[in-house]
């Protein structure tokens, strides 16, 4: 079985712009929103960690 997961570099403006953890919980899928098919699975080193659906 062939894995789906894949990572996307986020922008320097989300790490900028939170203000605390949440906020950049919400700042990332907004982000994210531009992947439709991608699910954030979570976030390492500057990179959302996705699924592709």
């Amino acid at each position: 079985m062939q894995s789906n997961k894949t990572n996307v570099l986020l922008p320097a403006w989300i790490w900028e712009e939170a203000r605390d953890k949440e906020h950049l919980k919400m700042l990332v899928l907004e982000y994210m929103q531009r992947y439709p098919d991608y699910k954030v699975k979570g976030v390492k080193n500057g990179f959302a960690v996705c699924e592709r659906e």
